[in-house]
């Protein structure tokens, strides 16, 4: 295997590029933000990555301390990659970088966004002014994946999970929740075709899809 490259400079911010830099290094990190998955799951989440390049960065992750091989326990007895402490202190380093890039042009021919991708740009984009004294337990059941979102003190936390007493369940697919959520599709015309079903407390279904403004275009740069 070649040797890895580094730019040989002292600064954190380099020091950090040296580990998680390279092309897919971060997103590899973002599939696994939420809860440990297994080699298959993380090349799903990850269509455009070849299996040779993540079973790459994956042994350079394990190698910096950022990510280890686990096993899940029984029933299901898996074989997973997650994040270790350090590995998750990057969370507020992604949510930044997604906030930022949020601004920025969508690529022509996009992908739809996946279910993790989906999930971390809910706290990316999340307004605590708007959430108030909210204090709510929403599932979002996304296809065959469930994140439990959980709003608190002004803060949301978003984990891979199923509520035990949700009070809101959203169920829809991550096209569909980002269409409503920043594309302007009404929610009732979405339940009306069956994209959506809500379960449990409308109202607070209804304030919890309020709580996550559009990105602003940035002003061009003078």
């Amino acid at each position: 295997m070649p040797a890895k490259r580094s730019y040989a400079d002292p600064c954190g911010i380099a020091r950090a590029l040296d580990v998680v830099g390279d092309r897919w290094a971060l997103l590899v990190v973002r599939e696994l933000m939420l809860g440990p998955k297994r080699y298959t799951d993380l090349l799903r989440g990850l269509p455009g990555l070849s299996p040779d390049v993540l079973a790459q960065r994956l042994r350079e992750l394990e190698a910096a301390g950022v990510a280890r091989r686990a096993s899940l326990p029984p029933p299901a007895a898996a074989k997973v990659y997650e994040l270790t402490d350090r590995g998750r202190e990057l969370e507020p380093v992604l949510l930044a970088l997604g906030r930022w890039g949020s601004r920025e042009p969508l690529p022509g021919g996009r992908r739809p966004l996946g279910v993790d991708a989906f999930a971390l740009a809910l706290p990316t984009l999340f307004d605590a002014a708007a959430a108030g004294d909210l204090e709510a337990t929403v599932e979002l059941r996304l296809g065959e994946d469930r994140v439990v979102a959980r709003v608190r003190d002004g803060r949301l936390e978003v984990r891979r999970a199923t509520a035990e007493h949700p009070d809101a369940v959203l169920e829809a697919d991550p096209a569909t929740l980002t269409q409503i959520l920043w594309h302007g599709r009404p929610l009732d015309g979405a339940e009306a075709e069956q994209a959506i079903r809500i379960s449990g407390s409308r109202r607070v279904a209804k304030r919890f899809l309020r709580l996550f403004p559009p990105p602003q275009t940035p002003a061009s740069a003078r």
